[in-house]
């Protein structure tokens, strides 16, 4: 299996990696490319782009001058180390050692509007873009034609060889639309859901669920999952199956607290 996560908008550069980053994602040149593009806006066609504030606007122009076609201990980082928030929280990757991270090197991706598709390994160097940042380019109107199904291709390809070729998909829609489901020629897509209970009915709380996310990407990590039948067992933070609430497709995992 394939476990795809989002990435993160918080981003920590002051903790030092435990486990060193081990080479540029596949799409590195791809990067560059987009990086050009940023580098043409002003600060304030940034903060209009994005629905920054002006000292954000202002970082982020010194992160696309500062980013450079090669990695280095100074400017990058291992990706599942250097992205933060809720989902990594949730992730715990400075808590899984060198093993683990080789593992999940494997089995789990992150997707990127910047770097299309990172294992957690690759070198990360700072910098922000949402996948749905509508930015013109030369492939079209927004990110998802600069990707096309670039991202797709990339997953069957790593898919190969796998006991059980799946994607399991604990990223946002905004994200997986990039992946252009439709090119993934014909692999199953696992979609993972966490609801708690509020209010007298279940529901999808975007900072639960987001912790869930990575708590679940951690728990195929230390299982070694390589089959879906492994997640079922999941029950980080007291979340459990519910079989009854899923189908094929669709698992759901509920908590009551």
């Amino acid at each position: 299996m394939l476990l795809l996560l989002s990435p993160a908008k918080t981003l920590d550069y002051d903790t030092p990696g435990h486990v060193a980053a081990r080479g540029a994602a596949p799409f590195a040149s791809r990067s560059a490319e987009l990086i050009e593009v940023l580098r043409e806006r002003s600060p304030q066609q940034i903060a209009e782009l994005m629905s920054l504030s002006d000292a954000l606007a202002a970082l982020n122009v010194g992160r696309y001058a500062a980013w450079s076609k090669r990695n280095t201990k100074k400017n990058s980082k291992a990706a599942a180390l250097a992205f933060a928030g809720d989902v990594y929280n949730g992730l715990d990757a400075n808590s899984l050692s060198e093993d683990d991270l080789d593992w999940a090197q494997n089995h789990v991706n992150i997707l990127s509007g910047l770097y299309g598709l990172l294992r957690p390994l690759d070198a990360l160097q700072p910098y922000r873009l949402e996948m749905g940042t509508k930015l013109p380019n030369a492939h079209g109107k927004d990110l998802y034609a600069f990707w096309g199904d670039d991202i797709a291709k990339e997953i069957v390809k790593r898919l190969r060889g796998h006991a059980e070729p799946r994607v399991v998909n604990l990223a946002s829609q905004e994200y997986f639309r990039a992946v252009a489901p439709k090119a993934l020629k014909n692999v199953p897509v696992l979609e993972c859901v966490f609801e708690d209970w509020k209010n007298g009915e279940w529901k999808v709380i975007s900072f639960f669920a987001k912790r869930a996310r990575g708590l679940m990407a951690r728990h195929a990590i230390l299982q070694r999952a390589e089959h879906a039948e492994d997640l079922k067992s999941f029950d980080a933070d007291g979340y459990a199956y519910a079989p009854a609430a899923s189908s094929e497709h669709r698992w759901v995992f509920r908590r009551k607290q």
